[in-house]
């Protein structure tokens, strides 16, 4: 792997791009533009490694509550992080990307269908499903993902998501929530290693959001 390599490629962007309001995006943008270009410079002609997302084996929610269905929205993020890189900041205000990895989809597809798995792995509702699937929903879980990397300098794998519990009756945000989880990870680990703390931190954070909406309604 070509770790070394990858953390010395990186460009430098005036915010860290996931976690700034929406006036800093077109800089954003512009960065994950040139982080792209840079990542590529220590690839090979071999195919990328691919790499899963999954979802909590377990995802304990209470009373079995039938009758209400769930529709999980694709999440939003900045273009940092709708794609399939692999994000990695490797000192304050510099990212980059695995050159040579890569998730299995855009990560924010990704999110979306392990959600919904969690959702549906809690047994809890009647119905949990994507857009276009033809639910009758009582329900909207709409998600902003405003970090999903890993932070070298911090020594951390950190995701964090924001939740907004949407009533599709009435239009009505019932409750938003931000959800956090840092699992510690090597400063020089492979990319192997650090895909298994991003996921130990997601299966976290889904866990904690199905309790959280099952508690609500």
């Amino acid at each position: 792997m070509r770790h070394d390599n990858e953390l010395e490629c990186a460009a430098r962007v005036a915010e860290r791009p996931w976690r700034r309001r929406a006036h800093r995006l077109i800089a954003v943008s512009a960065a994950a533009a040139l982080l792209h270009g840079c990542a590529a410079l220590g690839a090979t002609e071999d195919p990328p490694d691919t790499f899963n997302l999954v979802a909590p084996s377990q995802v304990p929610a209470g009373p079995v509550r039938r009758g209400t269905q769930i529709l999980i929205a694709e999440p939003v993020a900045v273009q940092a992080l709708d794609s399939d890189n692999i994000v990695v900041e490797t000192a304050p205000f510099t990212i980059q990307y695995l050159g040579d990895s890569r998730w299995g989809d855009r990560l924010p597809r990704l999110v979306q269908r392990r959600l919904a798995e969690s959702f549906d792995r809690a047994d809890r509702f009647s119905g949990v499903g994507l857009p276009g699937q033809g639910l009758a929903i009582d329900y909207q879980i709409v998600t902003n993902i405003r970090a999903f990397g890993i932070d070298v300098p911090a020594g951390v794998a950190e995701v964090e998501i924001e939740v907004k519990l949407l009533d599709d009756r009435n239009g009505v945000v019932r409750a938003d929530r931000r959800f956090e989880v840092a699992v510690p990870v090597s400063r020089s680990a492979a990319p192997d290693v650090y895909v298994r703390a991003l996921n130990a931190a997601f299966t976290r954070v889904a866990a904690d959001i199905v309790g959280w909406v099952a508690e609500l309604i």
